[in-house]
């Protein structure tokens, strides 16, 4: 009997400098991952509208035609796949800014290879556990979702008074947590707990830039109300009475 293959995740990496990019595919390809590396913003467009089973990139922010911000921005727009922003920007504004704008995750240069690897790997996973889920909380009536809220785990969309923002896989993880408990406060750790597969590895401070990204985009669909509450100290929640 023929046995065929499991197909493996394609990932994207979007690097203009040939060393680093080299030394990222071979690194990927050994963790059997599909690696594709390209050089420029509008390369990686041409292989994301050509290539419909792309699952996660890995995009450098410096490019030679436009910025890292800017690309995922315009991804965003229409797509929910994962992002890890690579970068020589260590200053904490920078990681906060490529999270509010969608990231999943953020690296700086250098780097090991292997922890890289690690990453995309983690982000994968937490990824493809939505999809696996699918369907279970959504066939689960009103339990399952806090109105003006509705959960679609298949398309891994939560949809907001019937429009459905482009949620990053981590946003959605954080907004699907408070949607599961309606009032109930989480800390920033139990938030990372719920939404990181490595919660050890961020700062509870990127759990404000992803509530303050969700915010952002919820607030164009309906300005009033806030929909999540801050507790100074303590945490987040969803509120329960509209």
């Amino acid at each position: 009997m023929l046995l065929l293959a499991a197909m493996k995740p394609k990932v994207l990496v979007v690097e203009d400098e040939p060393s680093i990019l080299d030394n990222i595919l071979y690194s990927l390809d050994n963790e059997g991952l599909d690696a594709i590396g390209v050089s420029t913003g509008e390369s990686a467009k041409e292989h994301l509208e050509g290539e419909g089973d792309i699952e996660l990139i890995v995009l450098d922010v410096g490019l030679p035609d436009t910025t890292g911000f800017e690309l995922c921005k315009e991804i965003r727009s229409h797509s929910q796949i994962p992002i890890i922003f690579l970068t020589a920007r260590d200053a904490e504004l920078d990681r906060i800014v490529g999270l509010e704008i969608g990231a999943d995750d953020y690296v700086t240069k250098p780097f090991s290879p292997r922890e890289l690897s690690a990453r995309v790997k983690a982000v994968l996973r937490r990824y493809q556990i939505g999809i696996e889920n699918s369907g279970t909380a959504a066939d689960g009536g009103e339990e399952a979702s806090a109105i003006p809220f509705e959960i679609d785990e298949r398309r891994l969309q939560i949809r907001y008074f019937g429009s459905a923002p482009s949620f990053s896989s981590t946003e959605f993880r954080l907004l699907r947590t408070l949607c599961d408990s309606p009032g109930r406060v989480f800390s920033r750790h139990q938030l990372m707990q719920a939404a990181w597969d490595e919660p050890d590895a961020a700062m509870e401070r990127t759990v404000d830039a992803h509530i303050k990204s969700i915010r952002a985009k919820l607030r164009k669909i309906k300005a009033e109300p806030d929909p999540i509450e801050t507790h100074r100290g303590l945490g987040y929640s969803l509120k329960e009475i509209w």
